[in-house]
């Protein structure tokens, strides 16, 4: 680390323990229509005593697209002090969660945070930059009811070795995991069949492959080819930096298949940002290389 850095990190350190945001109210309080749209959205299970699944706290704190970031002056600074130094670009790295109790509708929730650490320069295969923590005190009134880290990198991108058009072309795309519970469905696959379970005790369909069913618990299954019709349930486009065998950005979808279940999927077909909820889309295989296959779904052009 040169002398420079050093002197850098100094005065990135003098902004630990201050404060990152305060007097943050969630934009609703707690409440049931948003308990009902999260868990069925992830296939989560209502708790049956009524309250917010624990891993909805984040949810009633954000913002909103537009809504007020809520920053305070010293996170600001910090930040403006790495890009003059070149640390430009941004990505989250990681989030911790601490549940301290259940939260029930009704709730109110207020929330400060600080500026946790700042770490010594690093250089990563994105660039060179640090990674800042910051904690999250969540309270309905004077109770606190959670807390949550947040770490991001702030870097100066690395220079490329090559153009991403070049390096897509000779890297080999990265080969999916392949383990007991889902070798059925590469197998599958590997035969141009998309492959999904169904439960012999309870009937129920599954995907992905799982070693029991989250229904009933049975262990006893059927595998039953899909028609391969399915609609866009949602989607995402990833913009990401340039990586090996990847040409971002690209439609990324929640594919509801007519059996039912649900899988991650590439959507093609249209351009990434014509893709739309509720557009139907047909299984397809492609041939990314030689002896890779992977399912993808294909759209009609949107009108």
């Amino acid at each position: 680390m040169s002398q420079d850095d050093d002197a850098l990190h100094e005065r990135l350190k003098a902004y630990e323990g201050k404060s990152a945001g305060e007097g943050g109210r969630g934009p609703d309080p707690v409440n049931d229509p948003m308990i009902r749209h999260w868990c069925e959205a992830l296939g989560h299970p209502a708790p049956p005593d009524g309250s917010a699944p624990a891993t909805m706290l984040q949810v009633w704190t954000m913002a909103g697209y537009n809504g007020p970031t809520g920053r305070s002056e010293n996170y600001l600074e910090m930040f403006r002090l790495l890009d003059e130094a070149g640390c430009t670009s941004i990505v989250a790295t990681d989030c911790e969660q601490e549940y301290l109790r259940p939260l029930r509708p009704g709730d109110e929730l207020v929330y400060d945070s600080v500026i946790e650490t700042v770490s010594p320069r690093k250089t990563t295969k994105l660039g060179s930059g640090h990674f800042i923590t910051t904690r999250m005190e969540l309270r309905v009134g004077d109770e606190t009811v959670g807390t949550h880290r947040f770490r991001v990198f702030k870097y100066a991108p690395a220079k490329a070795r090559k153009s991403s058009e070049e390096a897509a072309t000779k890297a080999k795309r990265p080969r999916p995991v392949v383990n007991r519970d889902n070798a059925g469905f590469w197998e599958g696959v590997a035969d141009r069949k998309l492959l999904f379970q169904r439960c012999d005790g309870c009937r129920t369909a599954r995907f992905p492959w799982l070693p029991g069913c989250n229904s009933c618990g049975s262990q006893e299954w059927t595998a039953e080819e899909a028609s391969g019709d399915g609609t866009v349930y949602s989607y995402v486009v990833m913009h990401h930096p340039p990586f090996p065998a990847f040409d971002p950005p690209y439609a990324v979808g929640l594919i509801e298949l007519a059996e039912g279940v649900r899988m991650i999927c590439n959507v093609v077909g249209v351009p990434y940002d014509k893709v739309r909820i509720g557009m139907p889309v047909r299984l397809e295989f492609a041939e990314v290389e030689d002896d890779l296959v992977l399912p993808v779904f294909r759209a009609e052009e949107a009108v």
